[in-house]
């Protein structure tokens, strides 16, 4: 499958040729193909936020390049806004972006700024409201009467009434409750079930993570640490603990058991393969194999 997003050697620092210039993100090569869910994690000063700033052509890199859909996105910087159009951007926090009188219209503000007729406008803020659980009723509250998981469900709609090809997501369930949390997940990955848009997903949470991406970039000290599929990224838990990031709770255990000589698998990051290792542990002792 084609790489939707592309970057080759792509480096930005803040301040360049001042004194106090700092290195945000270096040397990254990344290939993301279309269709992919990706998971992107680093410790805080990584350089997450900047290298997806670049996603979407908020930050222009100061070398290398960066290709959307094929296409160098600063080839001509007069077209920028088209690839504004391809990659959606979730901010943290986005219900401080909200602004409208009605949740229906500020779903209705991107896709009204793409030059699209009133039916198509309307068309595509009830398919994404539908697909975030807003209902009609909701549409035509103020966002201010809403709680903080219903805002950002509507932000995340806003977004995605603009049908991009690639789908950013800063820490979307920052600050949300559990509940909240697994309600914004499980959205955002039915919609990427059922549409097959690229979705990055930025957070802090490993099980989050573990339980939504396919694949995960791990970024380190502004570089490009791992690249890989999921289980073969938590696979190397302890690279990641000296990084000073966390891994889930269940890798940990499994680590443990390790130490303490039982000869297990460590790749285990979600409760359903762990339950599945073990019971295959169990055979194998049964079966006369050590365990």
């Amino acid at each position: 499958m084609a790489a939707i997003i592309r970057a080759e050697h792509l480096s930005h620092i803040y301040g360049q040729g001042m004194p106090d210039a700092s290195v945000a993100i270096q040397d990254i090569n990344l290939s993301i193909e279309e269709g992919d869910f990706v998971g992107l994690i680093g410790s805080t000063g990584s350089g997450k936020s900047t290298l997806i700033n670049h996603f979407n052509g908020i930050l222009k890199p100061t070398s290398g390049k960066l290709y959307v859909a094929g296409e160098d996105m600063w080839a001509d910087p007069r077209q920028i806004r088209k690839f504004r159009f391809l990659v959606g951007l979730v901010f943290q926090y986005p219900e401080y972006q909200l602004f409208e009188e009605t949740v229906e219209k500020d779903i209705a503000y991107g896709p009204s700024n793409m030059g699209l007729s009133e039916e198509e406008i309307r068309r595509r803020v009830h398919s994404a409201a539908e697909m975030c659980g807003i209902d009609e009723a909701m549409l035509q509250k103020s966002p201010f009467e809403l709680s903080g998981g219903q805002k950002r469900r509507v932000a995340i709609a806003g977004v995605i009434a603009m049908q991009p090809r690639i789908l950013v997501l800063d820490e979307p369930a920052a600050g949300l409750d559990p509940e909240g949390r697994d309600n914004i997940l499980s959205q955002i990955k039915a919609y990427h079930k059922q549409t097959g848009t690229t979705v990055v997903l930025v957070s802090h949470s490993m099980e989050d993570i573990a339980k939504y991406a396919d694949k995960v970039i791990v970024m380190d000290q502004s570089r490009l640490a791992m690249y890989d599929t999921t289980e073969k990224i938590f696979a190397r838990a302890p690279e990641l603990l000296a990084m000073g990031l966390s891994v889930p709770q269940i890798t940990r255990i499994f680590l443990r058991l390790r130490e303490l000589g039982v000869d297990i698998p460590t790749d285990v990051y979600t409760m359903p393969y762990a339950v599945k290792t073990i019971l295959k542990a169990v055979e194998n002792k049964k079966g006369g194999a050590p365990v």
